[in-house]
């Protein structure tokens, strides 16, 4: 939580990492949507990327690494229940439902609706700070979506549209509610996530027919799920932690053109108009986010809460010895006003008149 050399750092390199990662994971998962049912496929990404996390999170113990992070408490595990519940089980089951009975070029179009959810329910119910600016650069990097998504066959709102839409409103919900856990260790959190959701999604699938693949497909789609969703999803709360839910969902919409780009390398498709026009909306949109700078005099009141963080501007508290940093403890923050451009972090959560 560091003030370092600027105010877009951590933050916005890691929503961007975790957008490339996660459009990465569309080109290669369509190497295996072929062979694999694709509901048994949502299941093996989940699962490997909550394997993928699990092994990770005991070999930190197990060599004695390391882990400044803050451990999930029991007052997290409602926030936790309902970002699993509405994130890794009904957004899953109502996208496979939507495809089953809509049009894939309008699935396309209607997933979208993710980041726009995502951002009204942001600004419209937890009251994050949004200014002309940042609408238009949301705007245009939906827009990009859009438009890289239409295929001419126009959008159909049958029953199967209105799943793929409620499953787009429960990724925004999951999105949101994420950020109430974003000061407790991600990779955790993220493990949970993966291994309810996948092990949910797998049985479902095998429940209605799905035929088992074999252990290189599923091998591959673990490491697939591992990069894609687990590791993009740990990268999303950390940014959630920086920049706050609208931002980062913003940042994480230019998934969609980076699965497209890496699709044109790995599959040697055309550079066709449609691509370069929503890489253009795209890359105004990004740099009107990218040139924001909030800066006012703003008020912090008396806060307690337990997050990694090193001793900065907004930590001035002591400690009884020495201590490394970054650390995680349970910590009070004074009373403090002063100016310095900022986010809707875990420490600006102010409002604005």
């Amino acid at each position: 939580m560091a003030q370092s050399h600027t105010h877009l750092w951590p933050g916005v390199p890691l929503a961007l990492g975790s957008a490339a990662l996660f459009g990465l994971s569309a080109p290669l998962s369509k190497l295996l949507v072929g062979a694999i049912d694709p509901w048994l496929l949502a299941g093996i990404l989940y699962l490997g990327a909550g394997a993928g996390l699990g092994l990770l999170h005991a070999g930190r113990a197990v060599f004695g690494l390391p882990n400044a992070e803050a451990p999930l408490t029991r007052a997290d595990l409602p926030w936790l229940a309902a970002v699993v519940a509405f994130g890794g089980v009904l957004g899953p089951l109502f996208l496979m439902l939507g495809l089953s009975l809509t049009s894939a070029s309008s699935a396309s179009l209607l997933l979208n609706l993710e980041g726009l959810a995502t951002m009204a329910i942001a600004w419209l119910v937890f009251r994050e700070n949004v200014d002309r600016r940042l609408l238009l650069g949301a705007a245009a990097i939906l827009a990009g979506a859009v438009l890289l998504s239409w295929n001419g066959a126009g959008l159909s709102l049958d029953a199967g549209g209105l799943f793929v839409a409620a499953a787009c409103l429960c990724w925004g919900i999951d999105n949101n509610l994420t950020r109430k856990l974003s000061s407790a260790d991600p990779v955790q959190i993220a493990m949970i996530k993966g291994l309810v959701a996948g092990c949910t999604n797998l049985a479902l699938a095998l429940a209605f027919g799905a035929a088992w693949p074999g252990v290189a497909l599923l091998g591959s789609g673990a490491v697939v799920g591992f990069l894609g969703i687990g590791v993009s999803l740990v990268m999303f709360m950390l940014g959630l932690r920086h920049l706050g839910t609208a931002r980062t969902g913003a940042y994480f919409s230019l998934a969609p053109f980076i699965g497209a780009v890496l699709a044109v390398v790995i599959f040697r498709e055309a550079v066709t108009l449609q691509l370069v026009l929503s890489g253009l909306l795209m890359a105004l949109g990004l740099w009107l986010h990218l040139s924001e700078r909030h800066e006012h005099e703003h008020s912090h009141d008396m806060l307690e809460h337990d997050h990694v963080h090193v001793h900065d501007e907004h930590h001035r508290h002591g400690h009884d010895g020495p201590v490394t940093e970054p650390h995680s403890h349970w910590h009070r923050h004074d009373p403090l006003r002063h100016k310095h451009p900022h986010y809707p972090d875990l420490h600006h959560g102010h409002s604005h008149g």
